[in-house]
Parts: structure tokens; sequence; C-alpha cells
């Protein structure tokens, strides 16, 4: 499944980090942190694209250990890796840790929706069964694009990163975005924290309407609330963010 997906790489040797983007994304939305990275974490990091995703092959089902289960064949054995998932890659962060606890030595979850209404599955369904829509200029595919991945505002149209969550067939564009995607369902939290056997911190912008600083402290494990940041909290302020690695290098 590894050659399957599409994967960012830099740096060199471990620690490894390993950055989880969230459902509709791609890893390109890390790239405000290349730099940051460059200067202060002591090895190598991957960023890929989760199956399904901008350039990684789809899966027949998603579920957060499928998910998982295709990351998890990009970690080296013997490797101290570090997972920092957003919102969907923060669910398949606690999963992937499960399978590789002899390399994983922490999780940082952000923005992950921890409780999810009647409603909100019957919305992510109807998303998931609704086909892409093909639009006739690049602009109106990447609006769309960037409403999806929770982007809107925070990336310009124009960024070279909205690209890899784009395809172009025929003179029209369409999201690359495989719309079962959204189909994965409802996290289990309490069985994904008591499954991952490494230390985890789950964090939240302070203006991020997916949950709150309630919800996230009734699962009784460490959590942070980052200032002046929302939903996508890594790509307002990666500085701030990125300091939740810290712990674990």
């Amino acid at each position: 499944m590894a050659a399957e997906l599409r994967v960012l790489r830099g740096g060199t040797g471990g620690p490894v980090l390993v950055l989880l983007h969230g459902l509709g994304a791609t890893g390109d939305v890390w790239n405000g942190w290349t730099g940051l990275l460059g200067r202060r974490w002591p090895g190598s990091w991957i960023a890929p694209d989760l199956p399904g995703h901008g350039g990684s092959a789809p899966l027949t089902r998603y579920t957060f250990d499928g998910l998982a289960a295709a990351v998890a064949e990009l970690i080296p054995a013997d490797t101290p890796t570090v997972l920092f998932g957003h919102s969907l890659g923060g669910v398949v962060a606690l999963a992937l840790a499960a399978r590789r606890p002899t390399e994983v030595r922490g999780v940082v979850g952000l923005g992950i929706k921890v409780e999810w209404s009647d409603e909100d599955l019957r919305r992510a369904h109807a998303m998931a069964e609704r086909p892409n829509a093909r639009y006739p200029t690049r602009a109106e595919a990447a609006a769309r694009y960037l409403r999806v991945a929770g982007l809107d505002g925070l990336l310009a149209a124009d960024d070279p990163a909205v690209d890899a969550g784009l395809v172009r067939r025929d003179d029209q564009w369409s999201l690359a975005l495989d719309p079962g995607a959204f189909g994965v369902g409802r996290p289990d939290m309490p069985a994904l924290l008591a499954g991952c056997p490494v230390p985890v911190i789950l964090a939240r912008g302070v203006d991020d309407p997916m949950n709150t600083d309630e919800q996230l402290a009734a699962l009784d494990v460490p959590t942070a609330t980052l200032a002046g940041v929302g939903h996508s909290a890594h790509v307002q302020d990666p500085e701030q963010t990125f300091a939740l690695v810290e712990p674990f290098r």
C-alpha cells in the first residue's frame, strides 16, 4: 500500500515526524512547516496524502484502521517516530500508534471532532454518496477544494498547495478527493485512546467549532488550547502548533 501513497519528505535520519492531514486536504497542507522543520526538527519528516486524497490511491472501504494500515508501511523499523495528525489525521494517528508501538513515542491529535450527532453522520454519509462535481475553471474547483479541506480564507486559490487537491480532465476540473472518504464514520475515541500505547496530547484552536475544551478534557488525556486560531491551527500558526511536538522530540 505504501507504494500507492504520494508522500512529501524532508530532513534526514531519525527521529521521524509523520504529518497527517485532515479530511479533504493533502500532504501539501504542511508546506508552511518546511522552514520550521528545517530549523527545529532534528531528524526527518514525511507528509503523505492519505488514501483517496490528492495523489494517493483510494480504498474500496474507508475505516480508521484501514487508513492507518496504509500509512504504517511508511514508518521505518526501529526508528523513533512521532505522529502529528489534524482532524481525520489525528484519529488515524491514534490507530497507527497501536500498529507500531515499538517505533512511535508520542501522538499529537489536533482539531479532532470527538462528538458526532446522528445528523452529523447523515450529512457525512450523503457527502460520501455524492460524486465529485466538475468545474469549467480551476478557480471554481479551487474554491470548492478550499472549503472542503477547511482552508478557505487561509490559503489563496492560486497557492501551489491547492494544485495537489485538484484534477484536470478533458478541460474540466474536479477535486482529487474520493468522496467515499467522507463515509469513514464516527471515531470511538475512548477505545482508540485505550488502545494507544504511547503518550497522547489532544489539542484544539480556541476558535475551533468542531470541538470544545470540555469535550477534550472528558477524554482524560493531556490537552492544549491554542490561542488565536481555529480548526486549521497548523496552517494559521505553524510556530505555535509545532510546539505541541516538543515534548516528544
